[in-house]
C-alpha cells in the first residue's frame, strides 16, 4: 500500500525561537529564503504525497494564508480553536486523514536527503504487519545544532527502546514520523504529546526505526538558525557555481 497523505504540525508557539516567533509562526520561518514549511511541502509532493494536511494555532491565520495562496487543492488546513500539542493536533485532524497510515512531520523540521530521500525510504520501510509506528531517527552524535542526549536505542530488527533518562542515546527523534491511525483509538481528549503514542505502540513491541542516511539539522533558537543557514549556504555554494 503506497502512503500518500501527510500531516505537518505547525501550530505550536515556537518560544525558543522568540524574538522572531513573536510575530511569524515558527513554521513560516525562513531558511536560506524559502519558510520551513514551504520545503516541507515541496519535500512531500516530490516523494509524491497528493494529501497534505496542515494544522494551526498561535498565528493561524498566517499559515492558513500561506497554504490558500498556493491555491492547492491537495493542501487542507485544520484550524485548532485552543492549543493541543502534537497528539491533540493529530487527533482532531483524523477525519482528513482517512483510516490508512499517513505520515506526520514536525513544521520545523530541516533535513537533506542522502543517497534516496527519506520519506520515500520511510515509506518502503513500513511494514504493517510489524508496527504500527515507524520513525525516522538520526545519529545523536552527528545531529546539527542538537544539545540534548538522544531519545532511543534501536535493535537490529528495528524495534525502539526509550533509553534510562540520565543516559545519553544512539538516537534523536528526527522529527518525521509513519502513524497507523488505529493508535488514536481512545485517544484522551484534548491536548497530549504524541509520546503517548509512542508508549502505546512501545507497549505492543510495534514501535519501530529507521536510520537517517542524510542529514539533519535542529532549528532551534535565533542562533541555531544562523548557525544553520551558514551550513546550508556552504553546502549548496558548489552547486550554485556549478
Amino acid at each position: 500500500m503506497k502512503i500518500t497523505t501527510a500531516m505537518i504540525l505547525a501550530a505550536g508557539f515556537g518560544k525558543r525561537m522568540r524574538p522572531i516567533t513573536d510575530t511569524i509562526p515558527k513554521p513560516l520561518v525562513p531558511v536560506l529564503g524559502q519558510p520551513m514549511l514551504g520545503t516541507i511541502i515541496d519535500q512531500l509532493k516530490a516523494s509524491g504525497f497528493d494529501r497534505i494536511v496542515v494544522n494551526g494555532f498561535y498565528l493561524k491565520e498566517q499559515i492558513r494564508d500561506f497554504l490558500e495562496n498556493k491555491n492547492d487543492a491537495s493542501l487542507v488546513f485544520s484550524e485548532e480553536d485552543s492549543i493541543l500539542e502534537t497528539g491533540g493536533g493529530v487527533t482532531l485532524a483524523l477525519p482528513k486523514l482517512g483510516d490508512n497510515p499517513f505520515v506526520v512531520i514536525n513544521g520545523d523540521v530541516c533535513w537533506l536527503d542522502g543517497a534516496e530521500p527519506a520519506l520515500d525510504r520511510l515509506v518502503e520501510h513500513w511494514d504493517e504487519s510489524k508496527m504500527d509506528a515507524l520513525l525516522l531517527l538520526h545519529p545523536t552524535s552527528s545531529a546539527i545544532g542538537y544539545e540534548g542526549n538522544g531519545d532511543f536505542t534501536m535493535n537490529p530488527e528495528g524495534y525502539l527502546a526509550r533509553k534510562n533518562e540520565s543516559d545519553p542515546a544512539p538516537f534523536v527523534y528526527a522529527g518525521i514520523q509513519i502513524l497507523h491511525p488505529k493508535l488514536f483509538k481512545d485517544a484522551p481528549e484534548g491536548a497530549f504529546s504524541l509520546n503517548e503514542i509512542f508508549d502505546k505502540a512501545l507497549a505492543d513491541n510495534r514501535l519501530c526505526g529507521l536510520k537517517h542516511d542524510g542529514e539533519w539539522f535542529h532549528v532551534g533558537t535565533p542562533e541555531g538558525l544562523i548557525e544553520v543557514e551558514g551550513i546550508l549556504r556552504n553546502k549548496m555554494r558548489p552547486l550554485l557555481n556549478r
